[in-house]
């Protein structure tokens, strides 16, 4: 069974992956902090800006199956004119809460069946299934990590347990600094400073905000 809180299509706001067209899907659930503002201050990421409980969100729901979740994924991603052609590589990025409490290698499997690229944005402290094309790891404060590699690690700054230097000797592609709520100047310039005197870093703005996007 999987639990998702929404499903939409829009484009890609963050990183390296900026500017294109993905489906998202949001698993309900963290594992490091669970949702209720009661409880923010005492979670490891109590700067959480994001609605993952239940499946009340836009084309949320109870996923009996892999196939079931696949299909309704697959049914967002916009056809050609041609028959049985598909628009492009199917694009799905999941992400939550923290989706790698949720998705597994038949999901994996069912979606690279019907021709999918597979993303996920994860903290990083859960193992991931196999088969993943794009690995995007947000640490949040003190928490382990057992995800060292991958395709880009995203730091959301200024966070004081989770100092940038802390994860420069991982492999990772690319090492992204989001600056913590844009609307923050002084944040956004700090984390400009940063990338400036530190130069293996990229600054990552959420383009989406700042568009307008969904």
């Amino acid at each position: 069974m999987y639990s998702v809180k929404e499903i939409f299509y829009s484009l890609q706001g963050e990183g390296a992956q900026a500017g294109r067209p993905a489906i998202f899907c949001r698993f309900t659930g963290c594992n490091l902090w669970n949702g209720r503002e009661q409880d923010r201050m005492k979670s490891v990421c109590n700067f959480c800006d994001t609605d993952f409980i239940g499946t009340d969100g836009q084309n949320g729901g109870k996923f009996p199956k892999a196939e079931d979740l696949a299909e309704k994924l697959a049914s967002f991603w916009p056809q050609l004119i041609i028959p049985n052609k598909v628009a492009g590589i199917p694009y799905v990025v999941f992400t939550g809460g923290e989706p790698a409490l949720q998705l597994d290698e038949k999901l994996i499997e069912a979606l690279k069946a019907r021709g999918f690229e597979v993303a996920i944005e994860t903290n990083g402290t859960k193992v991931l299934p196999r088969g993943i094309d794009w690995i995007c790891v947000s640490p949040k404060a003190n928490a382990e990590l057992v995800i060292t590699s991958g395709n880009e690690l995203k730091l959301v700054y200024p966070q004081p347990l989770a100092l940038p230097e802390k994860f420069t000797h991982l492999n990772f592609e690319h090492f992204y600094l989001q600056p913590m709520g844009e609307c923050a100047t002084n944040h956004t310039q700090a984390a400009i400073h940063y990338c400036l005197s530190h130069p293996s870093w990229k600054l990552s703005l959420q383009t989406h905000k700042i568009t307008g996007i969904d």
